[in-house]
């Protein structure tokens, strides 16, 4: 009866599933379907799917029951796991080690699991979330969403290779006791994003089939001789490309019958996907088993360590290296993104030694400097691999250490920064290591590549409590050294109101709802608000983690009126953080949204709006819009394209894709920037501009 809904089971179907708990409608959500924001991202139904509720100790072992079984009964080597994010931690953290456990307890020693948490961007703010599930929640590995935002980057869009370099030296995120970056699974294209065929096509709109083919073959290089465990998605070795992501994005390998398939533009041959695509002399088959081979015959390649070594600043050569361990052998990695040939010296670890070519094109030798720098010149949209002839010297002694920087980092403050400081050039292991008060040192994780960091979960500890770090080398001699303790403290949390937005306005019924960093199962968050500049006065309280949110009636106040609300955290020392929102009472209702859009060669032809969000008005318009028949303009005024968009609901998010009826490449059939969005009680008109992905509240100037 606490539950939001009350779901109802035909009789006849009310204990078909099986194991019996499942039958019990108490062991689910029951919210509905969750709309990706806030708890619900955790508590909401997955487009229909019944959640269950995992915080409950017998879904936890229900689960945990289910997959032993699996592992028992029919011999399973590991898993990949389904919407990872939308799970609460404790749950995470009890079923991972429990079934990791039972698995090594069945003899299998290499037993694998990895979750999807999939979003977009490779910078330091998405690594610390999805690193999160590996040391936080203590599962083994997530699939590498930021890794292929990365790669498509550099061999699909020629961006800056700086920035492909700050998302390799940003794998510490994942550097823990007993996991690290090396174990995650990378990709390029999958079922739901879409193929890599297919982002190549549309980055490079109207580039020759050549260039297109040797870009897909760069993404492919770069996953196959960087860190992690590279993944191809069925049918990339055959030059899949699709339309989009999800179903257009899961053509089958024999003939096809589908519509949407058969009109596929493939990469890299004449074929279709009207006959069988088993072709083992596709260039890109081709090419995938070559660097299969390559990474077979050289396993450091696929498992050694991993040290950024140079970036151009723009298109040009990006490269690292990978090390053998136990042989010392470096091999230099050397990719280049531009349309010409590009030189650089790679930085090593010997100076006046031979590198011998064992991948791409380039002479058969090269030879170091005395500063240890490589020469080295890489072919246009390709890549070269060096290996070095022996061993890189050992170590005579370990370098000196110091632990220069603990404390808490960007992104998260349930993350201590922790680096340190080598008094040497060679190959060395830091390892870090954590006192909690006047507990033991443990191990937090080792790093083998500069700069030395890790980044330590301290979620569970309280604010203020007082942890001392270390670090300890080894070389490559097997020499040890180690540093002083530095001092650091656990640092108070943060606390941020994530709705309303800052200066959005309001009507009616407002949720007010808060998140803290680090987030902590015992938080109370308290809620407060005061009208213009007046007293503050109470709203009320949440306990509910992971976010928390409380509703305020503000139709007793007058349009214009001045709102700000106030969240408090109380902290165990006594002390409180808060947070506050200024929002403005908004007036009467709008029931038609306005959206301007702007074409330099006024050329507007079929250009529609692909509409969707509960705030449509279905009455006046067909629901769902059909892709192929999108939107259309009311009228063309001073040069912009008007489109009205009638609405039942102005407090509801406004979704929409500018594009041509059936058209989703970019920029020719459909406008950047992916599903946008606006909130018509905000902003009842926009403007947009072809080519630009901002969404003006204002009109903006124009050529």
């Amino acid at each position: 009866r606490s539950f939001p809904y009350h779901p109802c089971v035909p009789a006849a179907e009310q204990n078909l599933k099986v194991p019996a708990w499942l039958n019990d409608l108490t062991l689910y959500h029951n919210r509905g379907d969750t709309t990706f924001t806030g708890e619900n991202s955790q508590y909401g139904d997955f487009f229909g799917l019944d959640d269950l509720f995992t915080e409950n100790h017998k879904v936890v072992d229900g689960m945990t029951d289910i997959y032993k079984t699996w592992v028992k009964d029919f011999g399973i080597d590991g898993f990949r796991i389904d919407t990872m994010k939308h799970v609460n931690d404790e749950f995470w953290q009890k079923f991972g080690p429990g079934i990791l456990q039972y698995a090594h307890q069945q003899g299998k020693d290499d037993f694998f699991m990895f979750g999807e948490v999939a979003l977009d961007g490779s910078g330091a703010a998405q690594k610390s979330f999805t690193s999160h599930y590996t040391t936080h929640d203590q599962m083994q590995a997530v699939l590498d969403f930021p890794f292929q935002d990365a790669a498509r980057n550099f061999a699909s869009r020629s961006r800056d290779n700086n920035a492909l370099a700050d998302f390799f030296v940003n794998d510490d995120w994942y550097t823990d006791a007993d996991s690290n970056a090396y174990e995650l699974p990378t990709f390029l294209g999958n079922h739901d994003m879409g193929r890599i065929g297919n982002f190549v096509r549309q980055d490079n709109g109207g580039a020759a089939e050549a260039e297109l083919v040797r870009r897909d073959e760069l993404a492919h290089e770069l996953m196959y001789f960087s860190r992690g465990n590279p993944v191809v998605y069925y049918g990339d070795e055959q030059g899949f490309t699709g339309d989009g992501g999800d179903q257009v994005a899961r053509q089958t390998m024999f003939a096809s019958q589908v519509p949407e398939y058969l009109d596929d533009d493939l990469l890299g041959t004449t074929a279709t996907h009207a006959q069988d695509n088993y072709v083992t002399s596709h260039p890109l088959y081709q090419k995938i088993s070559e660097l299969a081979a390559v990474t077979k015959a050289h396993p450091a390649l696929r498992n050694g360590a991993q040290q950024v070594r140079y970036a151009s600043a723009g298109p040009g050569v990006f490269a690292f290296s990978r090390l053998d361990r136990s042989d010392q052998r470096e091999y230099v990695v050397a990719l280049n993104n531009s349309e010409t040939a590009q030189t650089a010296a790679v930085p090593t670890y010997v100076g006046k030694r031979t590198f011998e070519r064992v991948y791409g094109d380039g002479p058969a030798e090269l030879t170091t400097r005395a500063d240890r720098a490589l020469p080295i010149t890489v072919p246009p949209l390709s890549t070269v691999v060096y290996e070095l002839e022996g061993r890189i010297p050992h170590s005579k002694s370990a370098p000196a250490v110091s632990v220069t920087t603990a404390q808490a980092s960007a992104p998260t403050r349930g993350r201590m920064a922790v680096v340190a400081d080598v008094d040497g050039s060679s190959f060395y292991e830091v390892t870090f290591q954590a006192k909690v008060g006047n507990g033991d040192w443990r191990s937090i994780g080792t790093d083998d590549s500069f700069p030395y960091r890790v980044f330590h979960d301290v979620e569970g500890l309280a604010p203020g409590t007082p942890v001392q770090y270390r670090a300890a080398v080894l070389d490559n001699g097997s020499h040890t050294a180690i540093s002083a303790a530095r001092n650091a403290v656990v640092p108070d949390p943060t606390l941020t109101i994530e709705v309303p937005q800052e200066n959005s306005k309001v009507r009616g019924t407002v949720e007010v709802r808060a998140v803290t960093d680090p987030e902590r199962a015992d938080n109370v968050v308290t809620f407060e608000r005061r009208v213009n500049a007046g007293p503050w006065t109470a709203v009320g309280s949440d306990d509910s983690s992971p976010v928390y949110t409380v509703f305020d009636d503000v139709s007793g106040l007058t349009e214009g009126d001045a709102v700000e609300y106030r969240a408090s955290l109380a902290l165990p020392d006594g002390a409180t953080v808060s947070a506050t929102r200024s929002v403005t009472v908004a007036g009467p209702p709008v029931d038609t949204a306005v959206l301007r859009y702007y074409r330099a060669d006024q050329q507007y032809a079929d250009w529609g709006l692909h509409l969707w969000g509960d705030g449509l008005d279905g009455s006046r318009i067909s629901l769902p819009v059909d892709w192929n028949a999108p939107l259309q303009r009311v009228r063309i005024e001073d040069g912009w394209a008007v489109y009205e968009i009638p609405l039942s609901d102005d407090t509801k998010q406004v979704n929409f894709i500018m594009h041509r009826p059936g058209g989703d490449s970019v920029p020719t059939t459909r406008e950047p920037g992916g599903d946008r969005s606006f909130l018509p009680l905000n902003t009842p008109q926009v403007w947009l501009k072809a080519g630009d992905t901002t969404i003006y509240p204002t009109q903006p100037p124009t050529p």
